[in-house]
């Protein structure tokens, strides 16, 4: 009778025993096929090629293109027509003497100059005229994994590195190596995706630039 007992507590052990080593071997291979996957993953990201860089990206002297808001000077030589300061309207136009309305927005200064040079020729007596900014802005929209994400103002030369600590820099969950510059050129959308990790760490790095209407979108950190 104990011989029989024993017999069967044997033989429930091995059975246990069998039972946890395939419980184990399970959990081993579902973890053995999770890591795979993400190295999968990791390695299909890796594999991706990134936006290449925009075109034409503007720098600290990039010309200046006026905007509605901005307020300009037109300064005559002629002494006889006194100089006009006007903010350009919503419409992208300013009124001035003996022309009338005239579209300023979207030009450069320069070429807004010689546009009213031309304009005024046999208008006055003499047509030169100087063209300044007096004062203008441009804005950029910070989103994503940022401090203080929204609307950023400049009005002068402002990298992208600048622009995102101006708006808090990125949280603990954002990724300063994966910064999305996007930009409307030719009636199209473009993306740029910047590292600027490298610029944290003190390495030095060629600035980017904004302009007016970017939007930069930090991307979540997995790491």
């Amino acid at each position: 009778m104990m011989q029989n007992i024993k017999r069967m507590w044997d033989d429930r052990q091995l059975q246990d025993t069998g039972t946890g080593c395939h419980k184990r071997a399970l959990e081993s291979s579902s973890f053995r096929s999770f890591a795979f996957l993400i190295a999968a993953a990791l390695a299909f990201a890796s594999c991706q090629t990134p936006p290449p860089p925009l075109p034409n990206p503007p720098g600290p002297k990039t010309a200046v293109r006026l905007s509605p808001g901005d307020s300009i000077k037109v300064a005559y030589a002629d002494e006889s027509v006194p100089d006009q300061t006007q903010k350009i309207r919503r419409d992208g136009k300013v009124s001035l003497p003996f022309i009338g309305e005239v579209t300023a927005a979207g030009k450069r200064l320069m070429d807004f100059q010689h546009e009213l040079v031309n304009r005024y020729e046999g208008q006055i007596e003499n047509n030169e005229v100087l063209v300044t900014l007096e004062s203008g802005s441009g804005h950029v929209i910070v989103s994503g994994f940022a401090h203080k994400p929204g609307k950023i103002d400049f009005d002068r030369p402002k990298t992208v590195y600048q622009v995102i600590m101006e708006a808090g820099g990125a949280t603990d969950y954002g990724s300063l190596s994966n910064v999305h510059l996007t930009r409307m050129i030719n009636g199209e959308q473009r993306t740029e995706v910047i590292n600027l990790r490298p610029t944290v760490r003190g390495k030095p790095t060629g600035p980017k630039y904004v302009q007016d209407g970017d939007v930069i979108y930090i991307s979540r950190s997995w790491f």
